[in-house]
């Protein structure tokens, strides 16, 4: 291909030449040169450099004229921004129509068409010399043309993408992250289009975009070219590849969400992008098979890899991709590193709880970690705008990059549609500003004027709730965590939290309660979905086959929800022990499952009935553990978390233990084997009396205070008139505590507790310590003041013992 002064091909270029072809450009030639051997596709094409615009406007002596219109613009004044940015892009446009340009750009189409063919489509894309940086990447900030064909039409794309660096978002892109108009210039990419049109597109991560967790690949897509992705026109599909397992050579996607994906950007016969609906079947199947996922994935780590190489530093990446409906290939568009999630302070521990509540009016997917106040403004078209007032709640169908302005003003934003990669989230994570994305009905269900409050703070979902709910902000420095003897671990029953608290210093998890996952991710009885056919009711059977359509059985759809579930908690925090409970819902709570009442006995006392590890090897619920079981079996084989551990609760006699270890052992989970232990609760009277049987047959020891409490006292603390006497602090518990620590000490057996009482009771907590327990785990917003009592009670007895040694 021609190499002029103003032309070089993308093969020539690499992340070095910024300033000469912009980051988008540089990066793309970059990936062509060092990484094409290593399975990762670009497009083929070249770049107009940056100084083809500089010369133009030089030529056109418009730098005067450019002067005049930006120096000193009031970037807030939304009315006279937008008349001094068109004319702005005018002047570049007109500037960049000059002869010698065109003749430079026309010959290295013509060099492309002999290599590509006659009908080449190509993609014309802007690249400043200031975007995609490691601190700014500048998302939608200028503009990009797709399936340009022909001389003129590649002539007219290339000079609108330089009249692009003055659109109203870039303007005030610049101003806010404070870069100077005059000192960024343009560059243009053309290149072979790929035909996304006819296939997929979309976005992929090297981190978690919400809380900045390193260990995962974040892949969103949906069908067609990706400015539906990108631009938040649609609910993506969502999948994470976690990364040190996945390096390790286990090849599982640990965790698939499936979008709505209503509609897709396609080519008509013209060429002229048009939106069109997908079909139901379309939107009920995710748009890339685990297998392409996976080949994203790796193809994402060897970009990281080699990124983190040249910038001698860990460089998380944002990286767009599309797949090509022709050749089948995925195709790397852009590559960038990540400017927010990467770049939190790794200082100050801040996080935000909600400690009010109110009635939930919207729900969608969480943007940023926080929680804001506002009163609602609804803006429904561009002219509605004017009448945003700093602090309010920007509500709208979906933002556009030409908003940002206003929503760097907003106290949070609230949108109908996108995901969490599109330019809204994006934005809305480096100014700061809380956002609900893909809630489907915000713009009807909240009214301008009606203050609420926007909760970002509760995992993946987030909730606009009514009025304003009273939260609290905690914020603790590092250096007051001092490292303990006694682990602080937490209890974790949500996967959507799973990488945000697996960000706080816990030892681990002390209590995954699969109970949760099942209701909240199953939503039906493990006994149903392992036999349909024997659910009697027309209504039940077809709730069944309508939650597990797109799975091969019922069944399956159990194991992978459970699955997926258990190894999202395992993977935030591998290597970190991971103790996942099996389920220990009552009859009752089981039978209030889609399908349950047909598999549960009615039972006065459901407490002390049916339940635990009784349950486990019974003719009646035993199908339903073999599901358990080879839920956790994949997650320890085939995602590779081999630090997941399992407990056994509510296990009454050691006989009764000694059955669930060989039903497990019978489904693949046999105890010691590929390294995998097997916890015991320990919550009744009877775990304490004979500790020691118990610790020979089980590999570690749990205390379960809450149970223990009511059977040691016998109080029921659910009811009203006794409840007062349910106390964890009275000697018999303490006693109980005492000789079960002892006794799994004697037995060299790990043994903690995961109940409430010494984050409630800070005596509970101090007692424990100084028995010598291994660790406590309680709720992530228990876990940082626990920490600090735990390093108060040692620092004692550490003082006490100094003291008596020398007398």
């Amino acid at each position: 291909m021609t190499r002029s002064s103003h032309i070089r091909t993308l093969a020539s270029v690499g992340i070095g030449d910024i300033g000469l072809v912009g980051g988008k450009n540089a990066a793309l030639g970059e990936m062509q040169g060092a990484l094409r051997q290593a399975g990762v596709t670009t497009p083929v094409g070249f770049a107009i450099t940056a100084d083809a615009y500089r010369d133009a406007l030089t030529a056109a002596d418009a730098w005067p004229r450019l002067h005049a219109l930006l120096d000193g613009l009031d970037v807030t004044d939304i009315a006279e921004l937008g008349r001094r940015a068109a004319e702005a892009r005018q002047i570049v446009y007109a500037a960049t129509n000059g002869a010698a340009l065109r003749r430079e750009i026309l010959a290295a189409y013509a060099d492309l068409r002999r290599s590509c063919g006659d009908d080449v489509r190509l993609a014309v894309r802007s690249s400043a010399t200031a975007e995609d940086l490691p601190t700014a990447s500048f998302a939608g900030q200028h503009e990009s043309f797709l399936d340009v064909r022909g001389e003129a039409p590649l002539i007219e794309a290339c000079r609108r993408c330089f009249a692009s660096l003055f659109t109203d978002r870039g303007i005030v892109y610049r101003v806010t992250n404070g870069f100077d108009h005059f000192r960024v210039a343009l560059s243009v990419g053309v290149m072979q289009m790929v035909r996304s049109d006819l296939a997929a597109s979309g976005v992929a991560f090297t981190l978690d975009t919400e809380s900045g967790f390193r260990d995962v690949v974040f892949v969103t897509g949906g069908y067609g070219l990706g400015e539906m992705v990108v631009q938040g026109r649609i609910d993506p599909d969502e999948f994470h590849v976690h990364k040190p397992t996945f390096r390790a050579g286990y090849r599982a996607v640990l965790r698939h969400s499936l979008g709505e994906k209503q509609t897709k950007l396609v080519l008509d016969r013209v060429g002229t992008p048009v939106e069109r609906e997908v079909s139901r079947g379309q939107r009920r199947r995710y748009c890339l098979s685990d297998a392409e996922v996976l080949q994203l994935a790796e193809i994402a780590l060897k970009i990281e890899d080699h990124f983190s190489a040249r910038a001698g530093a860990p460089t998380p990446m944002d990286i767009e991709w599309a797949k090509d409906g022709v050749d089948g290939r995925i195709y790397i568009v852009q590559a960038r590193p990540e400017t927010v999630a990467s770049r939190k302070a790794v200082g100050e521990i801040v996080s935000y709880r909600l400690t009010g509540d109110g009635e939930t009016l919207v729900a969608g997917k969480a943007v940023g970690e926080q929680i804001a106040q506002g009163v609602v403004r609804v803006v429904r078209t561009a002219q509605d705008l004017a009448a945003f007032q700093p602090g309010e709640v920007l509500v709208a169908q979906m933002t556009s990059p030409d908003w940002e302005s206003v929503m760097k003003r907003a106290a949070a934003v609230v949108t109908e549609r996108g995901g969490r990669t599109c330019h809204a989230a994006i934005l809305a994570r480096e100014m700061g500003v809380p956002a609900i994305v893909g809630t489907g009905d915000a713009t009807s269900r909240l009214r301008s004027g009606e203050t609420v409050t926007v909760c970002c703070a509760e995992g993946d979902a987030g909730r606009v709730l009514a009025g304003a709910a009273s939260f609290v902000v905690d914020r603790v420095a590092p250096g007051e965590l001092l490292a303990t003897r006694t682990e602080a671990m937490v209890n974790l029953a949500n996967p959507d939290l799973a990488f945000r608290t697996a960000m706080l210093p816990a030892a681990g998890v002390g209590l995954a309660r699969m109970e949760f996952i099942i209701n909240q991710h199953v939503g039906a009885h493990p006994m149903a979905l392992a036999h349909p056919g024997r659910l009697t009711r027309a209504k039940d059977r077809a709730a069944i086959a309508r939650i597990s359509a797109g799975y091969s059985t019922p069944a399956e759809y159990f194991v992978e929800r459970v699955a997926e579930g258990v190894g999202t908690i395992a993977a935030g925090f591998y290597p970190r022990p991971v103790i996942v409970r099996l389920s220990d819902f009552k009859t009752n709570e089981y039978a209030s499952l889609l399908g349950g009442r047909q598999f549960e006995p009615h039972e006065d006392n459901p407490m002390l009935g049916f339940r635990g590890a009784s349950r486990y090897a019974h003719p009646a619920y035993a199908d339903g553990f073999a599901l358990e079981c080879r839920a956790l079996l994949r997650v320890r084989q085939h995602m590779g978390l081999k630090n997941l551990k399992v407990m056994v609760p509510f296990c009454r006699r050691l006989e009764e233990g000694r059955r669930v270890l060989e039903a497990m052992a019978s489904h693949g989970l046999k105890r010691g084997e590929d390294g995998l232990e097997v916890f015991v609760m320990c919550e009744i009277p009877n775990n304490v009396i004979q500790i020691d049987a118990f610790c020979e047959i089980f590999d570690g020891v749990s205390i379960g205070s809450n149970d223990l409490t009511q059977l040691v006292l016998g109080v029921d603390r659910d009811s009203e008139i006794v409840a007062s006497d349910f106390d964890e602090r009275d000697p018999g518990v303490t006693e109980m505590l005492r000789q079960a620590i002892a006794g799994a000490k004697r037995h060299r057996r790990h043994v903690g507790i995961c109940g409430e009482a010494p984050a409630t009771y800070p005596e509970v907590a101090q007692f424990l310590v100084e028995q010598g327990i291994d660790s406590i785990s309680v709720n992530p917003a228990s876990l940082l003041p626990l920490k600090r009592l735990i390093a108060e009670v040692e620092g004692a007895a550490r003082k006490v013992a100094a003291l008596a040694r020398h007398g």
